[in-house]
């Protein structure tokens, strides 16, 4: 007599990840797909691209977009990243709504009020909860339960709590779906961005306040030079001579360190060894101008 073995629907979908500076989105990305695919760091606007990161278990898939943080834009780079936001919310299946539960403050609940009308499912996921009191805590949950979205989780992205049950719920409301990426894949980022990105994420937590924003880095040469041997050459840009002497360092001490940490990170996604060979010049204002953006990896419209 045959039994029906009958496999469970494939289910898939994409979620994006949305809200201000600092909430959390790139470590609690990080943390969902269980891999760095995103850098982080304490300065705002720290994702400038949007970044993808792949979930994958045995019946389902699940594609999750950071995004820059939600500003009002002052240069050409901050309208990109406004636009790679907005980008970012079509055609998805989910919307997650992040929100640093230590400081909500009144574009906060903007953004809960504007994304309220999405035509999708919503999830308000509340971060940072390993960082305030179970009474706090109650209070943000009791002021946003009735701001319209389809669920609320509190979690802690650094410390991992609470991810289980939001990864279970978004699961579950997954539609049938294909596999849209292999089992072993996790980003769609090249190998050659992923490491620009950590050379800037290293310059964003060594540098002053003043610098960061400024920070562009060009990858110049990316190639194997022996069995388990890879050369990379890159270039940090910055808008201003003065910064230029910040990021090389008294006797080059400051773009030493910066080096060295990329450089080990860049091994560890590599699995190789990397002789990193970095250089600072300045590029006045590339922020907003078009052509230096391309130039730095942003795909903007013409």
């Amino acid at each position: 007599m045959k039994t029906n073995t009958k496999q469970p629907a494939f289910t898939s979908g994409f979620a994006a990840i949305v809200g201000r500076p600092n909430v959390g989105k790139s470590t609690l990305l990080n943390a969902l797909v269980g891999e760095k695919v995103a850098i982080t760091s304490m300065r705002p606007q720290t994702t400038r691209n949007r970044v993808m990161g792949v979930m994958s278990r045995e019946n389902s898939q699940i594609i999750f977009v950071d995004t820059p943080g939600m500003h009002t834009p002052r240069t050409k780079l901050g309208h990109f990243m406004v636009q790679s936001i907005q980008d970012a919310m079509e055609g998805i299946d989910v919307l997650l709504v992040l929100l640093d539960v230590t400081a909500i403050g009144p574009h906060d609940r903007s953004i809960v009020k504007d994304l309220s009308t999405r035509k999708v499912r919503k999830v308000l996921v509340l971060n940072k909860t390993d960082l305030v009191e179970p009474q706090s805590l109650l209070k943000v949950i009791d002021e946003f339960k009735e701001a319209g979205y389809d669920a609320i989780f509190p979690v802690s992205a650094r410390t991992e709590d609470g991810l289980n049950a939001l990864l279970d719920d978004l699961i579950i409301h997954l539609p049938q779906g294909p596999k849209y990426f292999p089992d072993d894949m996790i980003t769609d980022q090249p190998e050659r961005d992923i490491c620009a990105e950590l050379i800037r994420e290293k310059a964003l937590r060594n540098l002053r306040d003043e610098v960061p924003h400024g920070i562009g880095v060009e990858m110049m040469a990316f190639k194997k030079t022996g069995e388990n041997k890879v050369e990379i050459h890159a270039t940090i840009y910055c808008e201003r001579d003065s910064h230029k002497g910040i990021i090389i360092g008294k006797r080059g001490a400051m773009l030493q360190k910066i080096g060295s940490e990329a450089r080990k990170d860049i091994e560890s996604l590599l699995g190789d060894h990397v002789n990193l060979q970095l250089w600072v010049k300045v590029r006045p204002d590339w922020r907003d101008n078009l052509e230096d953006l391309r130039t730095l990896g942003y795909r903007t419209e013409k």
